[in-house]
């Protein structure tokens, strides 16, 4: 993978651009594709000036039409270029719901091996914009339950970067869910090194009374929820998970086994979700280490409101403090 000159921090959406950059520059197999992706570089200009640098062939615009784009991928997958599909809006996915999970995460087995699936899906999602439903949406679990996709997020510049060129490396289809609200926080990108493979989990902050675990726009909640439990001399572990499918449980397990309780927050609601089957591992994996239940963080089981009540819906430090009470209470 190449390695670029970039400023000293980056946005995560300019970050991702930057990926794509250097991921089209490194294969002309490369192809980018989506609404409006092209001259306008799309809704949130992630792939901006990239049509004027590789030209229209290899970033077009796609109709109006999911299906259609994810169709159209695994097409061209299948001719041996690695396409990488943006889809305008979370929500907006479940038009294509079937070839993903009918077609895309089924052709590498379907053959027995023998054909490779390079397609990636880049999904912004989650709240953070002030919209309505099906523009801010957290429909990973759908996914993460489906063999042969891979789910990743990443919630920091760096990975942002880095994650993008491992993603479009892969022969398996890469599901790639970006957290809208971070997408212009800033960031250290170390274009030398990658510093994590793609599915690992990273420990993010050292703790010992209670351990964090979340993805995307949730790492950043956590971190807040962790410096504010420090004031009161409650030392918590945060981990960002990164991938989603497959989950490294590895570090997870570790820390619950040091700190003896576990927090687990995301924005999509907690009922049979990602958060759901980290407490179910953990709770069959780590159960003598436990102090106390496994209490999910996450949105309510309500579509996603209007923008006046994201504020409610939307996890926060103070609702992650509360769980962290309440394991220690135990």
């Amino acid at each position: 993978m190449s390695t670029q000159q970039l400023p000293a921090q980056l946005p995560i959406a300019k970050a991702i651009n930057a990926g794509l950059r250097a991921a089209m520059a490194d294969d002309d197999k490369v192809l980018l594709m989506g609404e409006d992706i092209g001259t306008l570089g799309g809704v949130f200009t992630v792939t901006a000036g990239l049509e004027a640098e590789f030209g229209e062939r290899r970033v077009f615009d796609t109709p109006l039409s999911e299906d259609g784009i994810i169709g159209s991928a695994i097409g061209l997958a299948m001719a041996g270029f690695r396409p990488v599909c943006e889809i305008q809006f979370d929500g907006f996915i479940f038009p294509g719901f079937d070839q993903i999970t009918s077609q895309l995460a089924k052709q590498t087995n379907r053959h027995v091996g023998s054909m490779a699936m390079p397609v990636v899906i880049r999904v912004p999602y989650g709240g953070g914009i002030g919209a309505i439903e099906h523009h801010q949406e957290s429909p990973e679990a759908y996914f993460a339950h489906t063999p042969g996709l891979r789910i990743v997020s990443p919630s920091t510049a760096h990975d942002a970067y880095w994650m993008i060129q491992e993603a479009i490396a892969s022969n398996d289809p890469v599901m790639f869910f970006e957290p809208k609200r971070r997408y212009w926080q800033k960031g250290p990108v170390d274009p030398s090194n990658s510093g994590l493979p793609l599915h690992a989990a990273r420990v993010v902050r050292e703790g010992t009374q209670g351990t964090l675990v979340g993805h995307g726009a949730m790492v950043g909640v956590m971190l807040q929820a962790a410096e504010l439990a420090a004031a009161d001399d409650v030392s918590l572990e945060v981990i960002d998970l990164r991938s989603i499918s497959p989950i490294d449980f590895a570090p997870i397990i570790s820390s619950v086994e040091k700190t003896g309780r576990l927090v687990v927050v995301q924005e999509a609601p907690s009922f049979v979700s990602v958060g759901s089957e980290i407490a179910a591992q953990v709770s069959e994996r780590a159960f003598y280490s436990l102090q106390a239940p496994v209490i999910r963080v996450g949105g309510f089981d309500v579509p996603f409101p209007p923008a006046k009540l994201e504020g409610l819906h939307v996890p926060d430090a103070d609702r992650v403090l509360d769980a962290v009470e309440r394991s220690l209470g135990y």
